[in-house]
């Protein structure tokens, strides 16, 4: 076995290697950039060497300074990860010719489903059932279009050699085409220097089912079951679970026997996922293979009791298979929910800022914790925003969905925003507990998991009001511990009034929704009046939690203060509360309005030039961050009069991107 690795790779899966490698004697080596250098993996590994600045392309993806490190370092193998280098053939073969072993698929492999066009060719030779469409060589809009329009739409563009979701789009019509190819192409060259498109039939209600294979070089295969990742956002998973529902024994050994047939027809070697589309009616048609361990891998170790990180290095050690096909069973149910640094009610575009607070359940059998980061760390544009990777385990679905639902409600980030109120909704939604699944599972029950937030219930009024008006006097406690004179009447804080109760109105914002709340403080309660309500309560700050009894409930919660604003964790609910103070007569400064930066990123593409007159919803220029295209558009028509940015700009979120005048 190897005594050293190299991972070329950050974030959540290069702590997870290392754990593994830990766990097996093995030594490891980190790799990092600019952006990394207090990183978790960094500090977790054994040695860590520096291989340049923060944008990928200048560190991570650069192929001779990953290898470099491996032969400075002594490390006889590196092991991938997923996502940068992980499916580039040029890596392995660089990686041979070192003499370090490439811990993944060999050369001919990789460059076999390294093209979605080729690698149907070949599935299709292997038996394995394929989705119409056109994976040919003629690149020519016209071609492409007609290919479309002869299969009829919708029709899927895909990046030939994509993957996570990148170089995609859904057409639904003919007058949508041309705006999509291009965005499509623009996103596909950025990502993978390759921006061929093949053309395919979109199946309207199909499941997303993958499964695993393992194939090693004495030519043995099995699969490790199938995985459920339906529920998906532009085109990349959310939440992933295993085994798939409904799944009967015998459709899932035709997947099984399909999936290693089609590893086994490029030869693969190690860790590999193939990507089905299962339709209503049990058919089943390949989607793609991706040479390389899965960001979900987690939910299949949870019900096999394999470690696929350890079979991996086996494997490119050249050993045999741990286990042979009659061996693997499933035990139990797992769910995977990907926590992002995403505004969900934002077309889920992508966050940065500071992790502030980054609290998780506890790990145990059942409760699992993925990630690269710790509080303080910073999401920054240069990678994916993916926090980290919730999984659950139990002896069935009902009872690992609610395990799910449980954690994420005991998982509290502040600092950035998030998908965990989002990810609770879904897992917590009807369909999703009757496993009604389909790839269109998000825009199909919108109203269902962004319901509106109307006005504050009354004890839920009472509880912001009262957390709000104990972390004000915790503050003040603060400041006026700084005071000298310890006779000074102002060290009391106590709020007295001559001939008169100590009273407080407490007026506060919680999603763009004011509340007033009247606090009059008894001699050990307050009298809480809100909206026409009066409540008796009784409340307390100790550390960062609050414990209340509102009208003979108790309740509990989790604070994160940084006043005037506050996040409360109830068990039921997230409040973002934001303290409106009193007006001192100091007007705000306003900004001159406009059209915004969403995030911060770089402008890829402008559509218009200053002068052109626009329709509403046309397309004006185009931001991309964390591999992730957004396209600004026209909200009514009108006239562009000057455009502050250039294509290839960095821009800041929040910045003036262009000056625009509604039509009259």
């Amino acid at each position: 076995m190897f005594t050293k690795i190299l991972i070329a790779n950050r974030g959540e899966i290069a702590c997870r290697v290392i754990a593994t490698a830990k766990r097996m004697g093995i030594q490891t080596v980190a790799v990092y950039s600019d952006a990394d250098v207090n990183a978790l993996h960094v500090k977790l590994a054994d040695e860590a060497v520096h291989i340049g600045a923060a944008p990928s392309s200048e560190s991570y993806l650069v192929i001779d300074r990953v290898v470099a490190a491996a032969l400075d370092t002594g490390a006889q193998a590196i092991h991938p990860g997923y996502g940068f280098l992980s499916e580039n053939a040029d890596f392995c073969r660089a990686c041979q010719q070192a003499n370090i072993v490439f811990i993944g698929p060999p050369v001919p492999a990789i460059e076999a489903m390294g093209s979605k066009s080729a690698a149907k060719t070949i599935m299709g030779d292997a038996g394995v059932p394929l989705v119409p469409g056109y994976h040919g060589d003629n690149q020519s809009i016209d071609v492409l279009r007609s290919a479309a329009e002869e299969m009829g739409y919708p029709v899927l563009l895909k990046a030939v050699a994509g993957g996570g979701g990148k170089g995609m789009r859904q057409v639904w019509a003919g007058d949508e085409f041309d705006e999509a190819l291009q965005a499509a192409k623009r996103e596909a060259m950025a990502g993978f220097g390759n921006d061929d498109m093949l053309v395919e039939k979109y199946l309207t209600q199909p499941r997303h089912v993958e499964v695993q294979v393992f194939c090693d070089s004495h030519g043995n295969g099995v699969y490790l079951f199938e995985r459920d990742c339906s529920v998906q956002r532009r085109h990349q998973k959310i939440i992933e679970e295993a085994p798939a529902p409904g799944m009967s024994e015998e459709l899932r050994a035709q997947m099984g026997g399909a999936a290693v047939r089609a590893a086994q027809a490029i030869d693969y070697v190690g860790a590999g996922t193939v990507e089905f589309l299962l339709d209503l009616d049990g058919s089943f048609y390949f989607m793609e293979m991706n040479t390389r361990l899965q960001v979900e891998h987690p939910v299949t170790e949870m019900i096999t009791g394999q470690d696929l990180v350890e079979w991996q290095l086996k494997v490119a050690n050249g050993e045999a298979l741990p286990c042979e096909q009659a061996q693997l069973i499933i035990n139990g149910h797992a769910f995977e929910a990907r926590i992002y640094a995403e505004d969900p009610d934002n077309e889920f575009l992508p966050a940065t800022g500071q992790l502030k607070t980054l609290d998780f359940p506890v790990e145990n059998d059942h409760v699992r914790i993925d990630t690269g980061v710790v509080a303080s760390d910073e999401v920054s544009v240069y990678y994916d925003p993916m926090i980290a990777k919730l999984v659950v385990w139990d002896k069935n679905r009902d009872r690992a969905l609610n395990r799910l639902v449980s954690a994420l409600r005991d998982t509290h980030i502040t600092g950035v925003s998030t998908n965990i109120e989002f990810l609770i909704e879904l897992a917590a939604s009807a369909p999703f507990k009757a496993a009604e699944l389909d790839t269109g599972f998000i825009d199909k029950h919108q109203a269902l998991l962004f319901p509106e937030r109307g006005e504050l219930a009354p004890q839920d009024a009472a509880l912001l009001a009262l957390a709000l008006h104990l972390a004000s006097d915790t503050q003040a406690v603060k400041h006026d511990r700084q005071l000298t004179d310890v006779t000074s009447p102002w060290m009391l804080n106590d709020r007295w009034r001559m001939n008169h109760q100590a009273t407080k109105t407490e007026s506060f914002l919680v999603d763009d929704h004011e509340t007033t709340v009247l606090i009059i403080q008894a001699e050990n309660e307050y009298l809480v009046s809100t909206a026409g309500d009066e409540l008796r309560a009784s409340a307390e700050i100790k550390g960062s939690e609050l414990s209340a009894t509102i009208d003979g409930k108790k309740i509990r919660a989790a604070l994160a203060i940084d006043l005037p604003n506050m996040v409360v964790f109830t068990q039921s609910q997230r409040f973002d509360v934001t303290q409106l103070l009193p007006d001192l007569g100091d007007d705000a400064e306003q900004s001159s309005g406009g059209f915004r930066a969403p995030m911060n990123g770089t402008v890829v593409a402008i559509a218009v030039k200053p002068g052109s007159h626009v329709a509403e919803g046309e397309a004006l220029l185009v931001i991309e961050a964390m591999k992730m295209e957004h396209t600004v558009r026209a909200p009514r028509a009108g006239k562009v009069t000057e455009i502050y940015f250039s294509a290839g700009d960095l821009v800041d979120g929040g910045a003036e991107l262009l000056a625009f005048e509604p039509a009259s």
